[in-house]
Parts: structure tokens; sequence; C-alpha cells
């Protein structure tokens, strides 16, 4: 991407590579994980970002593709045992996923016990490094439920437990994506880990902005209709 007159111009094939094309509906069917992986292979989207019990599914459909098997671990609520996290994540990637989508102990966040919330971060990384030292682990810190301090010292646990994204939402919540979020979460963090933007965002302006704001990652369900807006 590129600034022009202080406006960011993107295409298609650059926006496509912010993408989590994403499908985490309670009543998703194989069918329609199998069009989403399609699509993603089709647009050159960076992941898919599914349910665990579809994770062996895409990874055969996306084989040799190069698109990323994206799913989720202690979703969407945050409160899983660490141990039932691990046991999950380290499952995923066992089955072929590439990046795992983990959501933060939110209550213990509410009651300031981050050594809980970076410990049950921390086994998620190692367990899943343990197996690939590549796979990407993003952490959903469920930010509508959050006060800015908790925000702020919510992104310094993801930071310090060695994951690799701090991620808004899980778009089950109360609230999605705001700028405001990421702009905080992007001072927080600085520049060496991502920021995911996560929950309603739906069009090609609202995804631009994200990037501005210090998204380094989209995660949507209207990934080729946000394409499809570009030259």
């Amino acid at each position: 991407m590129d600034f022009e007159n202080g406006e960011l111009k993107v295409d298609k094939r650059t926006m496509a590579r912010y993408i989590d094309h994403t499908l985490l509906k309670p009543d998703a069917a194989a069918g329609a994980v199998l069009k989403l992986c399609e699509e993603a292979a089709q647009w050159r989207f960076a992941s898919v970002c599914i349910n665990p019990v579809f994770v062996p599914l895409a990874t055969e459909k996306l084989k040799n593709t190069g698109i990323r098997v994206c799913t989720v671990t202690g979703f969407p609520l945050g409160a899983s045992a660490p141990e039932t996290k691990i046991h999950e994540a380290r499952l995923a990637v066992l089955q072929g996923a590439g990046e795992i989508d983990m959501v933060i102990r939110i209550g213990a966040i509410k009651e300031g016990r981050y050594d809980l919330v970076g410990d049950d971060i921390a086994g998620v990384v190692k367990g899943v490094r343990e197996i690939n030292e590549g796979v990407i682990v993003k952490v959903i810190i469920e930010a509508c439920l959050l006060t800015d301090d908790e925000k702020v010292q919510a992104c310094r646990t993801v930071k310090a437990a060695g994951a690799h994204f701090v991620k808004t939402s899980t778009g089950f919540s109360s609230g999605g994506a705001t700028l405001r979020d990421i702009v905080l979460m992007r001072q927080t963090v600085g520049p060496d880990i991502g920021v995911k933007a996560a929950g309603g965002i739906r069009t090609t302006a609202q995804a631009i902005e994200f990037i501005k704001a210090g998204a380094t990652r989209i995660g949507t369900s209207s990934g080729v209709a946000i394409l499809q807006e570009l030259p």
C-alpha cells in the first residue's frame, strides 16, 4: 500500500493479504466452509478463519495453495480451562492449522489477575510452538468488555507472553472493532507485533480506515465484497 495526496491507495491483491476470510457462525456447515476455501484460493486472502471442527477439511482443500488455515481456541468466551485451550490449539496445529486465534481470560482481566492472563496465553504459545514454530498466535482481548486501562494492560500482557497479534473482538459479544481501539492497541504494543481488527468490518472504506489506524489484519466475512470494490 502507498499514499497519494495523503490518501491510502490499495488494490485487490494488496488488500487480500490483510484479510482473514472468516466463517465462525454456529450453524456453518461443511459446504459453506468449502466455498470459503474456494474464495480464499481465488482471491488470495491471508487465511481462512473457521471453527476447529473444520480444520482438517480446510487443510485438505487449501493444500498447496499457500493460504493458511486459522482457527479459534477458547472461543468465544475465553473461559475454558488453560489445559483445554492448549489441547484444542495443539490438536488444531496437528490437523494443519497455521494460525490460532485464542480468546483471552476476560474474567481474570476484570479481576486484575494479569498473571493468570499471561500464563493462559503463554501456555498456548508454548504448546503450539512445540509442534510447529511457525504457527501464529493471535489473542482476542474482547475490547468491548474492557476499560481503556484494561485494554492497555491486556495488550502488554499479550506481548509479554510471546503472542504474535492482539485482536479486538470475537464478533459474539456486545461490540466489534473500533478505530479508537485499534489506535490504542497499536500505541500500546508498538510496531513489533500485529494488530487484528475484527467484528463489523464490511466495506472497503472501513477496512482502509482500520489499516490506516494500525491494523495489520482484518477479520471479516465480507472479504469478497471488500475486494470487489477495489480496482
